[in-house]
């Protein structure tokens, strides 16, 4: 078990400056037809998402959100579970203001709470062509978390163990409209909800990171 105690933080510290798992460990939480999409395209938008670790009961926990639904039909996202995050905006000084910023206006995580670790591996994200440069960071105690209405349905406080435990990856069919399902599609199984796609495949880097190849 990781507690707060351990040397988690100095572990990932130096293992954020050594070759990253990036592809590989995306590619084991990824469903089989991601291969056919086209790669990442000229014009993709930026979205820049915030990977926080925090204590809670003596052992390290990771926010996640459940977004609001939409009845944009543009919104690809709508009701899946992800990290705080969204798109890069005009205003933002570089690609990790924008997790910051996002982080704040998503979830109430004040910018000067948050000790940056690094970058993970960006990952592209074919169905609404968005880039993703997720960032890794931790607190030092929990932040008081407040969910921005229009965007966040609810804020799931996940235990880093209980991503670790090899019993949390499960194979799921995801209804992604009403004429189209997924079927075995890599997922974790965690609080009450299924985490998949472009967030499960994030998180995987993470658990590689910590445990080795999974």
């Amino acid at each position: 078990m990781i507690t707060t105690d351990d040397s988690l933080i100095g572990h990932l510290k130096s293992r954020i400056d050594q070759p990253l798992p990036g592809q590989e460990a995306h590619a084991r939480m990824s469903h089989n037809l991601r291969h056919r999409y086209r790669q990442e395209t000229e014009n993709a938008r930026i979205a820049c998402v915030l990977v926080l670790l925090y204590p809670k009961d003596d052992a390290w926990h990771i926010v996640l959100i459940e977004r609001q639904s939409s009845n944009n039909p543009n919104d690809r996202h709508k009701g899946q579970i992800g990290f705080p995050g969204g798109g890069l905006e005009e205003s933002d000084e570089s690609l990790l203001h924008g997790a910051l910023r996002e982080a704040w206006e998503e979830v109430g995580v004040p910018v000067d709470m948050v000790n940056v670790i690094g970058a993970l591996s960006e990952l592209y994200i074919p169905v609404s062509n968005f880039m993703v440069y997720p960032f890794l960071g931790y607190a030092l105690e929990r932040p008081d978390f407040i969910p921005q209405p229009s965007e966040v349905r609810q804020i799931l406080e996940v235990p880093l163990d209980v991503l670790r435990d090899p019993a949390s990856v499960q194979q799921a069919d995801i209804a992604i409209s009403k004429q189209i399902r997924l079927r075995d599609v890599p997922t974790f199984q965690v609080a009450g909800v299924t985490v998949w796609g472009a967030t499960a495949m994030m998180l995987n880097e993470l658990l590689e990171m910590i445990d080795g190849r999974r």
